[in-house]
């Protein structure tokens, strides 16, 4: 496998989002994650949008990061917010999130940020395993859906 930071807007990234959207929209019954988000909250030194790539060349995993800090949506200074995260069904059960997690967590680190957060569902609750079992903690809830009964919000030190 081959992880390697791609524009949030490539179209790779774009392909695999889409299909998160539907796997969400799926999960949820709407339209997916509504979440603004744009290419260049992605762009190092404030964050950082990662493509796994399998041995034949074909995007199978995804995951960013990008800088957060005290607002009215929740966030704190330092935060590094963590973004869709997706592995393709087919490509499962390899270890490719874990990968990809400590992969933004480590950069976040470097790039300053001392706190990553997530926000996830209870439709989702391989999701909630994964960050639970990485030191990822429940949290006072943030962001677009902080308001939302069935968002999970989560949140690990970085130092």
């Amino acid at each position: 496998m081959n992880i390697q930071p791609t524009p949030f807007d490539h179209p790779d990234a774009v392909k695999l989002n889409d299909a998160v959207q539907l796997e969400y929209a799926a999960r949820y019954g709407d339209e997916g994650d509504a979440t603004p988000l744009d290419a260049t909250m992605f762009v190092p030194p404030h964050g950082l949008y990662l493509l796994v790539y399998d041995a034949e060349g074909r995007p199978v995993a995804t995951g960013g990061w990008r800088t957060q800090n005290r607002n009215d949506e929740g966030y704190a200074d330092g935060d590094a917010e963590l973004k869709r995260m997706y592995v393709v069904p087919e490509a499962r059960g390899l270890g490719l999130a874990r990968r990809v997690l400590a992969t933004l967590e480590s950069d976040a680190l470097t790039a300053g940020r001392t706190r990553m957060v997530l926000e996830t569902g209870d439709a989702q609750p391989e999701a909630i395993a994964l960050y639970t079992s990485s030191g990822y903690e429940p949290c006072t809830k943030f962001g677009h859906y902080r308001d939302y009964p069935n968002s999970r919000c989560f949140a690990k030190s970085l130092v």
